[in-house]
C-alpha cells in the first residue's frame, strides 16, 4: 500500500480475472432466475407472490419480465452498457435478498437463503469496479 496515496497495487491480470469470475458467478444464477420465467411461469407467478406479494400475473407476462432479464443478463455478461446493465442486475438481487427477510428470521429452516448475501456483496463489488472489470467485456476498456 502507497501511504501517500492510499491505493493498493493490484496487477491487472489478477483484477480483471478475478471480476469477469464473479460476473459469470452472477450470471449462472441470474440465467437460471430467468429461464424459470420463461420455462416455467407457474412457479414464477408463486415466488413473486410469495416474495413480491404480487400476484394475478399470467404467463404471458412472466414471458415478458424474462425476455427482458434475459436481455439485461445477457448485456450484464457481455459486460456491454456497465452501469445500466450491472446496476439492474445489482438491484434485481438486492430486491429478490432483501424481499426474503421473513427467510432469515427462520434461519436453520432457511439456510440457502443465507448464499444470497454473498452474491449481493459480488454484485456490489463488480458493480463498484465495473471500470476495472475488462476481460472478455463489449464496455470501453
Amino acid at each position: 500500500m502507497n501511504e501517500s496515496t492510499n491505493t493498493i497495487s493490484v496487477p491487472k491480470d489478477r483484477l480483471t480475472w478475478s471480476l469477469f469470475l464473479l460476473r459469470a458467478g452472477i450470471f449462472i444464477v441470474m440465467l437460471m432466475w430467468t429461464l424459470d420465467k420463461l420455462v416455467n411461469p407457474e412457479h414464477a407467478a408463486g415466488i413473486f407472490e410469495n416474495f413480491y406479494s404480487i400476484g394475478g400475473l399470467g404467463a404471458a407476462a412472466f414471458y415478458v419480465i424474462g425476455t427482458i432479464q434475459l436481455v439485461i443478463i445477457l448485456a450484464f455478461i457481455a459486460g456491454f452498457m456497465k452501469t445500466w446493465s450491472y446496476g439492474a442486475v445489482l438491484v434485481f438481487h438486492a430486491i429478490s435478498t432483501l424481499s426474503s427477510y421473513n427467510q432469515y428470521l427462520d434461519a436453520f429452516s432457511n439456510l440457502l437463503f443465507f448464499a444470497a448475501w454473498p452474491m449481493l456483496a459480488a454484485c456490489v463489488a463488480v458493480f463498484i469496479l465495473r471500470d476495472f472489470d475488462t476481460r472478455f467485456t463489449l464496455g470501453k476498456p
